[in-house]
């Protein structure tokens, strides 16, 4: 059976199995293939839990003695949309002018076919490594991450599966290959806030409690003033107002409630307990100097509920893991990548807690978008930068 080397090649196949989260599409079974042609052991456990989809995740080892290196991803990917928009059909791995179209071409098939061939070329090259590499994979990336990476990681350590360290191949890069490491990810936390009011007749204002008066400023008091003005690592903290609704269908009713969600992008100055105690005490503040009618002395009634799990900031400090990766994209693409912690969760925020671990793969100026496509220049070049730290790493 011939090694799985080429980039391309291997991303073809992917993008060709039609993924869309929750779907696994076959994209698994084709990886698994890949996986076994390289003398892995492959399992695909399913996970399940009530309200959500069930999920089929991949776990491989090439197993030896020495350092246990993890590369994770996933193979779910986002809806293409109108396919009749693409230039191409967007799982037809169709290549013109040098680039490869598809979903999931950069988000992050790409990477994943990119390291299962930096591999092959090691193996091909060297034997096996000298240690264990591993193949974290989920089908749940893009969707809740309920039944995904949590839960095969919690699978696999019950196994007695320990790991070193572990690469995310999530397109990092903004611009170009080489433009950036990603060692961290801020925190994000997410919040609905409601004011509630008295629901009334417009012409009869008296009547009635109008709760978007309330609602403005205390939504004014979450934007203003900064959090903080960021850290030596991090950005300052954000605070974005994502929907406001009354769910009010009619022009001549004043609501009874109004709500208002929110994400909270944070630093490491943060925990999402602290930050959670922040928001409380800025409402509380706003609540009490607002009315909802002008002449009443009741302040705005409120309550904030925190939708779904926070995820934490965290930063990787293993100066082996990051300098070995660093100086292999430095020796393949001839320039030093920034350390980063800039952009949005992935489940990097999962891995942290069982091993140093940092991100790097395509560029991701297309990803999620109409046209996603990858240039074949790059996925060459990954798999060199890949093979590299392979190298550096097990040497």
């Amino acid at each position: 059976m011939s090694l799985p080397t080429d980039p391309a090649a291997n991303l073809a196949e992917l993008i060709r199995c039609p993924s869309v989260t929750p779907a696994e599409g076959n994209a698994l079974s084709v990886l698994q293939g890949m996986l076994k042609a390289l003398d892995g052991t492959v399992e695909r456990p399913v996970f399940s839990e009530d309200g959500t989809p069930d999920i089929e995740n991949l776990y491989a080892r090439l197993s030896g003695n020495g350092p246990h290196l993890m590369f994770a991803g996933h193979t779910d990917v986002v809806p293409p949309g109108d396919a009749s928009a693409w230039t191409h059909p967007p799982f037809a791995a169709a290549i013109a002018n040098g680039e490869m179209y598809g979903r999931g071409a950069v988000d992050m098939k790409g990477g994943i076919a990119c390291f299962v061939a930096a591999l092959a070329r090691y193996v091909e090259a060297h034997g096996k490594p000298k240690g264990s590499v591993s193949f974290l994979i989920t089908g749940d990336e893009e969707g809740p991450a309920i039944n995904g990476t949590v839960k095969l990681l919690e699978w696999a350590a019950a196994r007695g599966e320990t790991w070193d360290a572990a690469i995310v191949g999530e397109p990092t890069n903004p611009e170009k290959l080489g433009d950036m490491i990603k060692i961290g990810r801020r925190g994000s936390l997410t919040g609905r806030l409601t004011v509630h009011g008295r629901q009334g007749h417009v012409a009869y204002p008296h009547l009635a409690d109008n709760p978007v008066r309330g609602l403005l400023p205390m939504l004014e008091t979450l934007l203003e003033p900064a959090f903080d003005a960021g850290t030596e690592m991090f950005q300052p903290t954000n605070l974005e107002i994502t929907t406001i609704d009354v769910g009010n269908p009619a022009t001549n009713v004043i609501p009874s409630e109004a709500t208002a969600t929110f994400n909270v992008r944070f630093n490491d100055g943060w925990t999402a307990e602290a930050l959670q105690a922040e928001i409380h005490n800025r409402l509380d503040v706003a609540a009490e100097a607002s009315r909802l009618r002008p002449g009443r002395d009741t302040p705005v009634a409120f309550d904030i509920d925190w939708l779904g799990r926070p995820s934490p900031v965290f930063l990787t400090r293993d100066d082996r893991l990051v300098e070995t990766l660093g100086a292999s994209v430095e020796a393949v693409v001839g320039q030093r990548p920034q350390l980063s912690t800039s952009g949005g969760t992935s489940d990097a925020r999962f891995i942290k807690d069982y091993c140093p671990v940092v991100e790097f793969g395509l560029v991701g100026q297309t990803m999620h978008m109409v046209d996603e496509r990858v240039a074949l220049a790059d996925l060459e070049t990954l798999t060199l930068i890949y093979l590299r730290f392979l190298e550096d790493w097990f040497d």
